[in-house]
């Protein structure tokens, strides 16, 4: 069978796309995705199964008018009966040209769109995407989500019945060789390394942490990924005069990615509660630091604090409603806690062992799979 996955950004960074791809070849389909790069520099154009165009942001009209023309020659020409719209922003050529042809349509709500933390202060292109979403999810025969609470809060928000959950979890594997941030870095043998991987953006804590670091100077801090806060970020770390403990790796391939992760001592998921998207969040990153046997430690969100709390994999703490300086020795004292006990650490990195045996890509994808192949002859 063929399918077809769309997507607004590079799916050779995408672990979900990856993850599913690579699992639906594995049982014999033919898929073939199109995506897009604005981001990496001196990115060129890439084809073949998995199509990733270069595009331009300078001028914002120009470059939504490029994606939605490489969108559509793909979806007029498309013989798949499956497509995917991966995010917001495929969902209406998607959803129109898939109904119109008679394919059946899958929609990936990885976010609530309509409530992204960085929309916060935007409400009119909030209000606009929530109406987007509102009118062509009605097309869609499944949306996968990435949560229970998702699922909940999409169906009483839209109507739904037709909803599916594939959590953001990476595949079972052993990590062979794993990254010596020490050596690569040099730094200390004795200092601690504290990881924060995923975008840089509002509401990922990330600034909080860069200060909580400036308190803890037996630690360092490694940051995987970008985004459109790494420069004032950078420009904080100066400012605090931690910039030599502070590395900024960028964006890691996917196939690698958790040879770094595993290199870390403890990993941040500090996700804040500033928007409906943020609040339910149950980020990729978490159960990327379970499966490389790193301790966590979370902000008090209800499904992160659920898995945290549930398999006993670090630590839960309160970060909203606070005063910033509160957050910030919130999370040294959390850190100083846990390597003040060392019997409790290596407790939670067993938990991380036994939890990664049951939180996996493959247990997630068999459960859902009759949902996708649902009604295709």
């Amino acid at each position: 069978m063929k399918l077809e996955i769309y997507f607004l950004g590079n799916a050779n960074k995408d672990s979900r796309i990856t993850n599913l791809k690579n699992s639906l070849e594995n049982e014999g389909h033919t898929v073939n995705v199109v995506s897009f790069d604005w981001f990496t520099e001196n990115f060129v154009t890439i084809k073949g199964d998995v199509n990733i165009y270069k595009i331009s942001k300078k001028f914002s009209i120009l470059f939504y008018l490029h994606f939605a023309l490489i969108t559509i020659r793909h979806l007029i020409s498309s013989n798949a009966q499956i497509l995917f719209a991966e995010d917001v922003y495929t969902l209406p050529f998607v959803g129109l040209l898939g109904k119109i042809k008679g394919k059946k349509v899958i929609y990936n709500s990885r976010e609530f769109y309509a409530f992204l933390g960085g929309l916060t202060d935007r409400k009119k292109l909030q209000m606009a995407i929530a109406e987007i979403e509102r009118l062509f999810i009605k097309l869609t025969d499944l949306v996968l989500t990435t949560g229970k609470m998702d699922s909940e809060f999409l169906e009483k928000l839209y109507k739904l019945d037709n909803t599916c959950v594939i959590r953001n979890i990476p595949l079972k594997k052993k990590t062979d060789e794993v990254i010596d941030f020490r050596n690569m870095l040099n730094i200390e043998k004795s200092k601690t390394i504290l990881l924060y991987q995923g975008v840089l953006l509002k509401g990922r804590g990330v600034e909080t942490i860069l200060h909580a670091v400036s308190k803890l100077p037996m630690c360092d801090l490694v940051i995987l990924g970008d985004g459109v806060l790494k420069a004032k970020l950078v420009s904080i770390t100066k400012q605090l005069n931690i910039e030599n403990r502070v590395h900024f790796l960028g964006t890691i391939l996917h196939k690698d990615l958790d040879k770094y992760t595993a290199g870390a001592d403890i990993g941040f998921c500090l996700i804040e509660n500033i928007s409906i998207s943020y609040y339910y969040a149950l980020p990729n990153k978490l159960f990327e630091y379970i499966n490389a046997k790193v301790p966590v430690i979370g902000s008090n969100l209800p499904q992160i604090k659920q898995i945290v709390e549930d398999y006993k994999l670090g630590e839960i703490i309160e970060i909203d409603n606070i005063s910033f300086d509160n957050k910030v020795d919130r999370i040294v004292d959390c850190v100083n806690k846990m390597l003040s006990d060392k019997q409790k650490y290596l407790y939670y990195k067993t938990n991380c062992e036994k939890a990664a045996e049951e939180l996996n890509w493959e247990t997630e994808y068999s459960n859902a799979k009759n949902r996708i192949f649902e009604g295709i002859n």
